[in-house]
């Protein structure tokens, strides 16, 4: 008896690997976007309790259910017609439960170390991050083409379709990412942002209704406090007298030249010394506060008086005009649920903006049912920040 058995494991063991022959392989997943990916902070839900439990932020700590692995990953993305690498960090819960994703867009930054990957390791944005996954979210965080893995390239800042390309890819890393590490996505997705990071976010949104993305079901979106309509940016800083934040407007300038390959130099926007600057400033290593004292907040000596008087007559300005329009975020209709936050008091990147680019959604026939706009009453483009984050998280849990 004991002879049969053993010959029986035999022929068992020896059907078993002849079932497994070169025809009937299952290979193994291979990623399309992931690149690498390096576990370098964990943290329990019971550090993050207490870390947000004694902070400013009013939330329910009780949300943060589960500790979390945070990960810097690569990921392939295109740019300009070429794959390149870029990267950000992805958050996972520690959890057998199906979770869902959200993705944080930053706001405005000019420093490679101001990235979501390259914090250190006690940065309080890092356990913010970690904060939004622990009640069971696969987090995610784009450093955002120019930054981290891909800071050799000029961030093309407030560019649309490379905004949301390089959102969307790190995205589908994430879940890659999720895969290889046993964590179970349920599909749903949720995005959020602020500042530059709300018009990423409302960039992404868009792409993704337009284009569909496969394996992601978008829940809602959460964008704040961004210029959407670019063209009314330009015209609102072309009628202030000073602004405080001149970078703003060189960056913005110094992308698209950089990203389109225009030709025309900078002085035909900017004065002396100023045009010449510009450049050398948005080289990674030098902070927003940093660059705007190497600028005037003079806006009459910082523009050419030309381009502040002609802009919208001379048909010298149309490749700019027409690029202020075309990567605005005004042409589209939402069907997905999106709420829209700014403070009233912001003249950094101003209410107005939000007020023009949910009035135009809501006359290109979106639902009100679809679009809200919540207004921060008395938010400043910084004391607005805080507000948002209290009352979109909540709103979020309820839909997850």
């Amino acid at each position: 008896m004991k002879k049969f058995k053993f010959k029986l494991q035999i022929i068992v063991f020896i059907f078993f690997l002849s079932s497994c022959g070169n025809d009937d392989v299952v290979p193994a997943i291979e990623n399309e976007t992931l690149i690498s990916s390096e576990l370098f902070l964990t943290r329990t839900a019971s550090d993050l309790q207490t870390f947000l439990g004694a902070g400013s932020i009013d939330i329910d700590i009780a949300a943060l259910q589960h500790d979390v692995e945070i990960y810097k990953i690569t990921y392939k993305t295109d740019y300009k017609g070429e794959t390149i690498t870029a990267s950000g960090i992805v958050i996972l819960p520690k959890t057998t439960d199906e979770v869902s994703m959200v993705s944080f867009q930053h706001g405005t930054i000019t420093a490679n170390s101001e990235a979501p990957s390259m914090l250190a390791l006690s940065s309080t944005e890092l356990l913010l991050y970690a904060g939004l996954a622990s009640p069971g979210f696969i987090g995610v965080a784009p450093d955002f083409i120019g930054f981290g893995a891909s800071s050799d390239i000029m961030h093309p800042y407030y560019v649309e379709s490379l905004t949301a390309s390089s959102v969307i890819d790190n995205l589908k890393a994430a879940r890659e990412l999720a895969l290889e590490k046993g964590v179970t996505f349920n599909g749903d997705l949720f995005l959020a942002g602020y500042s530059q990071g709300g018009y990423a976010t409302m960039a992404t949104h868009k792409s993704i209704e337009q284009n569909g993305l496969d394996n992601f079901n978008l829940i809602a979106s959460f964008p704040a406090s961004g210029g959407y309509d670019v063209k009314a940016m330009q015209e609102y800083f072309f009628d202030l007298d000073s602004y405080h934040n001149p970078y703003y407007m060189a960056y913005v300038a110094h992308a698209y030249k950089t990203t389109f390959d225009w030709n025309e130099p900078l002085s035909d926007f900017f004065q002396e010394p100023y045009a010449s600057r510009i450049p050398g400033l948005f080289n990674g290593s030098n902070t927003s506060s940093t660059i705007n004292t190497q600028l005037t907040t003079n806006v009459a000596d910082l523009l050419t008086t030309d381009i502040r008087i002609n802009f919208d007559s001379s048909p010298n300005y149309d490749y700019l005009e027409n690029a202020f329009i075309e990567n605005g975020l005004v042409d589209w209709k939402p069907t997905i649920k999106m709420f829209m936050y700014h403070g009233d008091a912001d003249i950094t990147v101003p209410f107005q903006n939000s007020v023009i680019t949910y009035n135009k959604l809501i006359d290109n026939g979106t639902s009100t049912s679809i679009l809200q706009f919540l207004v921060i009453e008395g938010g400043t483009h910084s004391t607005g920040v805080i507000p948002y984050i209290e009352d979109f998280i909540p709103k979020m849990l309820e839909l997850k």
